[in-house]
């Protein structure tokens, strides 16, 4: 079929190859201006989706990073203050030791009070300490309030008044701290675990042989939820309490038959009915209203205490000329005391050691992952360059050859 020739015909294919041509350099120069070879999906579907996939992961790796590396500064900080407060108590040991040696007068044991004395003001100090982002290190989740409360009173031997006792504020709620693609680090600053100096023991007072349960209910043991069922009697509650996993033991008295429970480390019993009354019914716990730990029942004996009680124990004791009781329970409960912080310690540390090799991995992950993502993505400068500069020169000889025959007309085919 004969091709159909205007005196338009020539300008108008001009003109179009120089839009064409004109749009395959804008895409260029695009490209060289974002440094990326895809500017649409449709440039290259497969690497586009490959290059969103790629670049999802190396934000979530780069959080991952920066989580572990907050964190890992945080562990840095408490670990100091342990490592103080485990120096206090060393100092406060020697102390006791050398109150308990039988030979010291009634106003030298006063001078080795006077100093336990500072020194329990020191590692109350180190307990309620805060972090550089203003938040207290040693309160649970609740960063935002004091850890401990000191509360003052009159001792025997001392002119003026002291530390009486040493309350807990805080909770006992850990934050999990995502480290990799669903991989968590449970974060335990509870001050009642690394400030305790004795397992604790709790014997209920109450006789427990013909309770039984009216309803369903659930307690929380140390933030574990047991689950009770209607008709559960109290031995199948002990064995609920030992088959949870947690770090208590229950079992019924043999004597009172009252519920008992005992903790397997060092750290303060957190008991608390979430719904229904079983804790209450067992005389365990005072009712709802009353928050732990201190809700503890009326009627129930406890025993265990932390570094705070060891340390007064001990003041105390010296500030009586008590060198028996000096030498007894209150070395006793400092050893103990020691001996949780030791290992509380090493706990801080093998997960410090486990969050600075997290921050290695993902910033080598980070690494082979912006690799794939260059592979993907990134534009070939040299070629793109070099493209652009054939098109300008097809660019430049199809305007010239467009000079040379915008002049014809149909007239030059009819000759």
């Amino acid at each position: 079929m004969p091709t159909r020739i205007s005196s338009q015909y020539n300008n108008r294919q001009t003109q179009n190859n120089l839009r064409r041509q004109e749009i395959q350099k804008a895409k260029i120069d695009n490209q060289i201006g974002t440094q990326s070879k895809i500017s649409n999906l449709r440039d290259d579907p497969l690497a586009a989706g490959h290059l969103v996939k790629y670049q999802s992961y190396l934000s979530r790796v780069n959080n991952f990073e920066k989580n572990a590396q907050t964190l890992s500064d945080k562990f840095e900080y408490r670990e100091g203050y342990m490592k103080n407060s485990l120096e206090v108590m060393q100092r406060v040991r020697e102390l006791a030791v050398q109150g308990a040696n039988g030979i010291n007068t009634a106003e030298d044991m006063r001078n080795i009070a006077v100093e336990v004395n500072e020194l329990l003001g020191e590692l109350l100090q180190n307990a309620n300490a805060v972090g550089p982002d203003g938040t207290s290190i040693f309160s649970g989740t609740s960063t935002n309030i004091q850890a401990f409360d000191a509360e003052m009173g009159a001792v025997k031997g001392s002119i003026y008044p002291v530390i009486a006792n040493v309350r807990y504020n805080g909770s006992i709620d850990k934050n999990l701290i995502e480290v990799d693609e669903n991989k968590f680090i449970a974060v335990d600053n509870a001050g009642n675990h690394t400030f305790w100096a004795e397992n604790q023991r709790l014997f209920g007072g109450r006789d427990a042989s013909d309770w039984q349960a009216q309803e369903d209910s659930v307690v929380a043991i140390d933030g574990q939820n047991i689950y009770i069922d209607e008709g559960d009697n109290v031995f199948v509650l002990v064995s609920k309490i030992n088959a949870s996993g947690i770090a208590v033991k229950a079992s019924v008295d043999p004597v009172s038959h009252g519920l008992n429970l005992a903790t397997t480390d060092a750290h303060q019993l957190w008991l608390e009915d979430l719904s229904g009354s079983t804790l209450n019914e067992l005389g365990i716990i005072k009712d709802s209203s009353q928050k732990p730990p201190y809700n503890i029942g009326d009627s129930v004996r406890l025993s265990g205490g932390s570094l705070f009680d060891a340390v007064i124990t001990l003041r105390d004791a010296l500030f009586a000329g008590d060198s028996e009781t000096v030498g007894g329970s209150a070395l006793m409960g400092i050893d103990s005391g020691i001996n949780n912080l030791v290992n509380r310690l090493a706990k801080s540390g093998s997960e410090y050691e486990r969050l600075e090799k997290d921050i290695l991995r993902n910033s080598s992950v980070a690494l082979n992952v912006t690799e794939q993502i260059s592979r993907e993505g990134d534009l070939d400068i040299t070629k793109a360059i070099t493209d652009e500069k054939a098109l300008e020169h097809v660019q430049q000889a199809t305007l010239h050859s467009a000079s040379k025959i915008y002049s014809s007309s149909l007239l030059n085919y009819m000759r």
